[in-house]
Formats: structure tokens, C-alpha cells, sequence
């Protein structure tokens, strides 16, 4: 093979089509005729000597020659990208652009109050936006360039051009309104079994930790009310005598007395996902030192219940 004779454009389409598994959404994502993709895809057919992608229905499956190639594609396109981008500079003074995450409202609750003032100032004309997708659609998401974050728990997006940071961890704590009959400084398991719960359900096929806590002890919960938003516990606390397990630094926001649990529950853990593509992007690495910055505070510390 004749490298001088390479068109690297034919790797970005590759790329494209290796990620969509399809012609039409690979076209629209490059901007491009679908005819040119397919005449793309006929040059690296040429070059490989190999069909490179089988039709299976609607899916284009890739063919163990382009499983191999694509690894080394990518690798190549991300050294380019970076050797280009290496001298530009962003400057969030001027800079107007939107940073897309998808994150569950437990994690934008916790980012988002921290977030916003340290751009409110230097960068008045960036701006935030959030909308929760289904987890296996955010690999693809993320690569094509439809988000830029996913925040959510460490076991979720192992893909290899996946890049991840755990950046702020969290524990449950018992909340309930001051002055409580029943939560004080402190509660044993059968008190905190004896009382009305509100529970938080996001997801029917990943509990929540303290749910799974409860099935290790062998123990339910009353639990009288799931909600689907954490946001709608308090008002819900604080109008009766409902008590709920929620994160401390969600909790610490809200005019809610707490207590630690009478047992223990794993960590929340904050992990920032984000495509390899943008790693050595210059916006994006300072948004990310942002988003560091801002939680740089929230740790599973125990503190005193007040």
C-alpha cells in the first residue's frame, strides 16, 4: 500500500460508519450525500481488500479486517486532531458555546448550584444544558458529538474511547423536618424501619444504594411514596412527618435535619464520562477543570449531625 496515496478523509468516514453501524446517520453526521459515504466506503473496501461491513438488516456489522482497523484509525485521527488543535486557544471570556451533559437530576443537583458560579463571571456567554438519555445510548452519543458529559455511578461506559473521572463522591444520610418526633442525632435500625419512607426511583433496573443496603440486612422499608426526582423529596419532608435517605451534600442545601444511617451504604460516586475525540480539546479541558473545581468540596466525609 501506497501511503502517500491515503486520503484520510476515507478514515474519518470510516470512523462514522464503524460508530453508527449506518450509511444514512454516517452521511448526516459528516454533513455529507449518503453517495459520498458509500463512495468512501468503496475506496477503503479497495484499500483493505475487504468488504469492511456486512448489511444485516438495517445494521452495517463490522467484518473482523475493520474490528482490527478501527482501533488504529481512531488513533491516528485523535494524534491528528490533537497535533491541530494544539495551538488554538479558547478563551471563556469571549467564547459563546453550549456544553451539553446527560446526567440523572441526582448528579445535576449536586453539579450544577456549584457549576454555575464560577462561569457566571468568566465566561458569561457559556452556556449549560442537561437532558437525561437511555445509558446505552450514550457511547454513541458521546461520539457523535450530540453530548459532551454523562455524569453517573464507576460501572457504567467501559467502551475503550470512553475516558472517565471519579471527581466527587457522596454519602446517604436520613433527612426529615426540624423538629421531628422521631429523627434525632442519632437512630437505630428498627426506628428507622418504623418510620414512613420516600423513596427515589430512577431507575427500575438499577436500585438505588440504600435499597440494595436493605436487601443485604434482609430488611424492607415502609416506603409509601416513590418519586422519580429527587428534588421533589424535600417539599415533601418538610410539609410532614415523611422521612427519606438522601444524599448529605443534596441535603445540606435544605432546611432539613438529619442523622447518619443505622447502617452502612456503599459511596455515590460522581463519574464524568466524556468521548476520547475531545479529550485534547481546548474547550472542553477547561470545562472539565471547571466541573473539578466546582465539587472539589464534595467528599463522603462524615460530618456532625446537626
Amino acid at each position: 500500500m501506497n501511503v502517500s496515496k491515503i486520503d484520510l478523509n476515507l478514515f474519518v468516514v470510516f470512523d462514522a460508519v464503524y460508530t453508527t453501524r449506518n450509511l444514512t446517520r454516517a452521511s448526516e453526521i459528516l454533513c455529507i450525500t449518503q453517495p459520498a459515504v458509500s463512495n468512501a466506503l468503496a475506496r477503503l473496501r479497495d484499500m483493505f481488500n475487504d468488504p469492511l461491513f456486512v448489511r444485516t438488516g438495517n445494521t452495517m456489522t463490522p467484518t473482523p479486517v475493520a474490528k482490527n482497523a478501527i482501533g488504529p484509525a481512531r488513533e491516528a485521527l485523535r494524534l491528528l486532531q490533537t497535533s491541530v488543535s494544539a495551538n488554538q486557544h479558547f478563551d471563556p471570556a469571549t467564547a459563546e458555546i453550549t456544553f451539553s451533559f446527560s446526567m440523572a437530576d441526582l448528579y445535576e443537583a449536586g453539579i450544577f448550584p456549584r457549576l454555575y458560579p464560577l462561569l457566571s463571571g468568566n465566561a458569561p456567554s457559556v452556556r449549560l444544558t442537561n437532558f437525561k438519555i437511555p445509558r446505552e445510548e450514550v457511547p454513541s452519543a458521546l461520539a457523535k458529538g450530540q453530548l459532551d458529559f454523562s455524569v453517573d455511578g464507576p460501572a457504567f461506559h467501559d467502551e475503550a474511547d470512553i475516558c472517565r473521572y471519579l471527581f466527587a463522591q457522596d454519602r446517604y444520610v436520613l433527612a426529615a423536618r426540624r423538629n421531628h418526633p422521631s429523627v434525632r442525632s442519632t437512630i437505630e435500625l428498627e426506628e428507622f424501619l418504623s418510620l414512613d419512607h420516600v423513596g427515589l426511583l430512577q431507575d427500575r433496573e438499577q436500585p438505588d444504594q440504600v435499597e440494595i443496603a436493605m436487601e443485604r440486612l434482609d430488611r424492607r422499608r415502609n416506603t409509601l411514596i416513590h418519586c422519580n426526582h429527587l428534588l421533589t423529596i424535600p417539599g415533601l419532608l418538610m410539609k410532614s412527618d415523611l422521612v427519606a435517605c438522601v444524599p448529605y451534600h443534596f441535603c445540606k442545601h435544605f432546611d432539613l435535619h438529619w442523622c447518619e444511617l443505622p447502617f452502612e451504604t456503599p459511596l455515590l460516586e460522581y463519574t464524568l464520562y466524556w468521548h476520547l475525540s475531545a479529550d485534547q480539546d481546548p474547550s472542553h479541558r477547561w470545562m472539565r477543570e471547571q466541573l473539578i473545581n466546582a465539587v472539589q468540596g464534595m467528599r463522603a466525609t462524615v460530618n456532625l449531625p446537626r
